[in-house]
């Protein structure tokens, strides 16, 4: 037997069964919430009429709203929550830290920091500059957080809300001294998916997909760490090299749904929440999950976005923040506050 196999195999053996079950339900699920999604609007759209749209388009007009916004909107939506649940799964087994969540590496302050200076130096007056300082701003700020952080998940997390309050203090002096620079960050900083599915995508979804890929043949080894280093480090499992490329594949999908939607706080607390008892300690099953109903929390989010108010709609990110505030306050009353 495989290292990985002996310690995927001390969590969840016997259990494939309902899980295989489970995850195929949560996927009907999810093909279900995105043609209802891909319906709902100031037009509404049959269900009927979505599906016939994508895959008998007749070009009327709505099978143009359906193909050229919503079905764009939806798949944004399905990647940016797929990433943030997939990220939040992946720090919170590398913290060991059940209440950690992509925000606590400084990527979303590094992404909103280097699109104030973008924005202060003029390159990122359009999407793809927000877009391209974004991603870079991630990045930059999780090898910061890694290289002063090191190997020791308290000094990563501690390092990551040390250098969130900096970036987001020396950010908002900008913003308040450069009126111009507000208002182009405040439209990126909302968190929203309206309107972004015009944004150039190419390339964040695609670094997305490799990334999602790259979390399910990482987890395995994962799922050693889980046991803790010494163990894995007796299963012959390489900790370090590990932890930089989990290291990486946070960064990779925190900045590029970031990048593309903004802020979009929770979803990587929420899901992988939601998903561990079903997952029983498996790491593989737990990134499979989280990856299915990331997506489909984010959808019912969006939906819920566009029918709350009916006079237009309501940041994707503020729906996602309603649900996640009760969401952290059980956590903390069920895990204690010595998990902070």
């Amino acid at each position: 037997m495989t290292v990985a196999g002996r310690a995927s195999g001390t969590a969840g053996t016997g259990r494939t069964a309902p899980r295989i079950g489970l995850l195929v339900g949560a996927l009907v699920l999810l093909a279900a919430v995105a043609v209802l999604s891909m319906g709902v609007g100031a037009r509404p759209v049959a269900p009927g009429e979505v599906v016939r749209a994508l895959l008998d388009y007749r070009g009327t007009d709505d099978h143009v709203i359906v193909r050229d916004v919503r079905a764009p909107r939806a798949l944004l939506a399905i990647a940016v929550g797929a990433a943030l649940a997939v990220a939040g799964a992946l720090i919170q087994t590398l913290a060991r830290n059940p209440l950690a969540e992509p925000g606590i590496l400084g990527v979303t302050a590094g992404a909103g920091f280097a699109v104030t200076v973008g924005s202060a130096l003029g390159p990122a007056a359009g999407q793809a500059g927000e877009l391209g300082f974004a991603i870079t701003g991630s990045v930059l700020a999780a090898v910061l957080v890694a290289a002063v952080g090191g190997r020791s998940p308290l000094r990563l997390v501690l390092t990551g809300v040390a250098l969130t309050a900096v970036l987001s203090g020396v950010a908002l002096g900008m913003r308040l001294i450069l009126p111009d620079v507000f208002d182009t960050y405040r439209f990126w900083s909302v968190g929203s998916l309206a309107a972004r599915e015009q944004a150039p995508l190419a390339l964040p979804l695609v670094a997305i997909a490799v990334s999602l890929l790259g979390a399910l043949l990482l987890s395995r080894a994962l799922d050693a760490l889980a046991l803790g280093e010494n163990v894995a480090l007796a299963l012959g499992v390489g900790v370090g090299r590990v932890r930089g490329a989990a290291l990486v594949l946070i960064t990779v999908l925190s900045g590029a749904a970031t990048a593309v939607a903004g802020p979009i706080l929770f979803v990587g607390l929420i899901v992988p929440h939601l998903v561990r008892r079903p997952a029983a300690g498996s790491v593989p099953w737990l990134i499979l999950c989280t990856m299915v109903l990331g997506p489909l929390l984010l959808l019912v989010a969006d939906i819920g976005s566009r029918v709350l108010l009916p006079t237009g709609e309501v940041p994707v990110g503020i729906v996602t923040a309603f649900l996640g505030g009760p969401m952290l306050i059980w956590a903390v009353r069920r895990h204690g506050t010595g998990s902070l």
